[in-house]
This record gives C-alpha cells, sequence and structure tokens, in this order.
C-alpha cells in the first residue's frame, strides 16, 4: 500500500471524527464568556486528526466495530487539543501560530484558553466513561488508560521533563523519556483504546504488541517533529519553525545529525511494522506508520 492510499484512510477517518467533534460542543450562552466558542476553535481548526485515526484502525485491524472505536477516538482528540492550547501558553512555549492560525489564547485570551484545554480534558474521560458501544468494564478500563497517558507519568511528565530541559542538558535518554511521555503517551493510549474497543484484553499478548508498536511510531512521529522543525518552513506546518532553537530545547539533533535521525526514526517504523506483521489486516496500519516517518509537515 503507497502513501496516496495511507494519505485517504487518514482523510476518510479524519471526515469521520470531524463530525464526531461537530456535534459535541454547540452554541452556548455568552455568560460563559466564549468557553465553547474557544473549543470549537481548537478542535475544528484542522489538523491531521493521526490519533484517533490509529484509535480506529486499531479497532478494526482486530475485527471491531468502528462504531465502539468512535468515542474513545473523539476522547483522544478532545485530549490532544487541550494539550495544544495548553502548550501554546506564555506560560509554556509562548506560540502565537498553530495550523496556520493564531493560537487560542491569541484570541480568546488566557484565561479562557486554559478554561477551554481544561474542560475538553474533563470532557474526554466522560467521553470513554460514557461509550454506550462497549461494556462498563470495558469503559473503566479506557478511562485507566486514557489517565495514565496524560496524567503525571505520561504526558505531564513529558511536559515538565521538557521544562526542565530548557534550562537543563539532558541526555539522549532523558530525552527519549520526554517524548515517550508527552508525544508517545497519547499515540499509545489511542491504539489501546482502539484495541479495547475491539474486545482485546489489556493482559492480551495483541495488546502488549500494540502497545510496542504505538511506543514506536510515537518515537519516530517525534524525531520527524524534531527535523521539520529545521528543515520545513512555517508555510508548510502552520506553526513556527526554529523555536526549539530558541528556547534552547534539547531535541534529536542535539545528538544526531538530519540523516541520522531520519535513519533513526525509519529504524524505530521498521520496529512498529515487524511487530504488525504478525497480525491479518494489519496493511492499513503499516501503511500509516509509514506514511508518518515520510510525512513533510
Amino acid at each position: 500500500m503507497d502513501n496516496n492510499n495511507a494519505k485517504n484512510i487518514i482523510a476518510e477517518n479524519a471526515a469521520i471524527v470531524e463530525s464526531v467533534l461537530d456535534s459535541k460542543y454547540g452554541d452556548d450562552s455568552e455568560i460563559v464568556g466564549g468557553l465553547t466558542e474557544a473549543q470549537r476553535y481548537s478542535l475544528l481548526s484542522g489538523g491531521k486528526r493521526i490519533r484517533p485515526c490509529l484509535c480506529i484502525e486499531a479497532c478494526k485491524m482486530f475485527g471491531g466495530d468502528m462504531k465502539a472505536a468512535l468515542p474513545f477516538a473523539a476522547a483522544i482528540e478532545m485530549v490532544h487539543n487541550y494539550s495544544l492550547i495548553h502548550d501554546d501558553l506564555p506560560c509554556m512555549d509562548d506560540d502565537d501560530l498553530r495550523r496556520g492560525k493564531p493560537t487560542t489564547h491569541k484570541v480568546y485570551g488566557e484565561a479562557v484558553a486554559v478554561l477551554a484545554g481544561d474542560g475538553l480534558l474533563t470532557d474526554a474521560f466522560l467521553e470513554c466513561a460514557m461509550n454506550p458501544y462497549v461494556s462498563g468494564d470495558c469503559a473503566a478500563v479506557a478511562v485507566s488508560l486514557l489517565s495514565a497517558a496524560t496524567g503525571s507519568r505520561g504526558m505531564i511528565r513529558g511536559q515538565a521533563i521538557d521544562m526542565y530541559g530548557e534550562t537543563h542538558e539532558l541526555t539522549l535518554e532523558q530525552l527519549i523519556e520526554l517524548h515517550v511521555g508527552k508525544t508517545g503517551a497519547l499515540i499509545c493510549a489511542a491504539v489501546q483504546l482502539g484495541c479495547l474497543a475491539a474486545g482485546i484484553a489489556p493482559d492480551d499478548e495483541k495488546m502488549n504488541d500494540m502497545t510496542a508498536v504505538s511506543t514506536q511510531i510515537g518515537l519516530a512521529f517525534q524525531i520527524i517533529d524534531d527535523v521539520l522543525d529545521v528543515t520545513s518552513t512555517a508555510e508548510t506546518l502552520g506553526k513556527p519553525i526554529g523555536s526549539d532553537k530558541e528556547q534552547n530545547k534539547t531535541t534529536f539533533l542535539r545528538f544526531f545529525t538530519v540523516e541520522q535521525a531520519l535513519a533513526y526514526a525509519k529504524q524505530c517504523t521498521d520496529t512498529a511494522v515487524s511487530i504488525l506483521e504478525k497480525y491479518e489486516n494489519s496493511d492499513r496500519l503499516i501503511a500509516i506508520a509509514q506514511l508518518l516517518c515520510s510525512r513533510e509537515k
């Protein structure tokens, strides 16, 4: 399967998830001060919807019904957008541009942006808990996995290490720990929740394999991000480039040349593919993994 097919798979899933997200936040009273509008602005301002796509495709690979995966996929994207809103804040990365548009705090102010992110995060857990297409036990496990991925053992931990790295030199091992948390944990949760939706138990060998797959995909994804931050343009990425260097962040290019970093990303992807090849109907996920490793934005 070539890159064009993989792009089509991502686009098809993105359109489905987009319609679900669009239904979540309707018009609200002006008394809440633009909260709902800010949430919609973040959720519906573009994005490739990679994480919900991985959730849906993991479910389908194991013969699950996509309907069961959709609430989980929506929750994953809500968490992702919460993290972007907060990551862009002046107290964090202080970015003015995201997906080619002004960041949420630039449009609605910092206070509303913080509340919009908080709301998206909290609503994501409700979305998992109320999934009508899975059992109560399955929903509870989904909430547990998503909590672990987003909390102080996952994404938040990664962000804390990232901030520490602005004033301290990180080792390669610490940098990998950073990104396994900040970027990889949510990618991992997306795949795990897709497996849950297909009826795969948390202690099943398939779940262990898919956790390993998603960890490698997440690491490759971040390596490519670091490369694009110095080789791409703001117009292509839809966000500022060179910001990592300006903020003195440790990236993979502190340890590797561009060519070496790309080779490292390919090695991670090849590891993921070698595990996926054990399973039938894995061609779509394999194509997505390979596309993410060769992306230009």
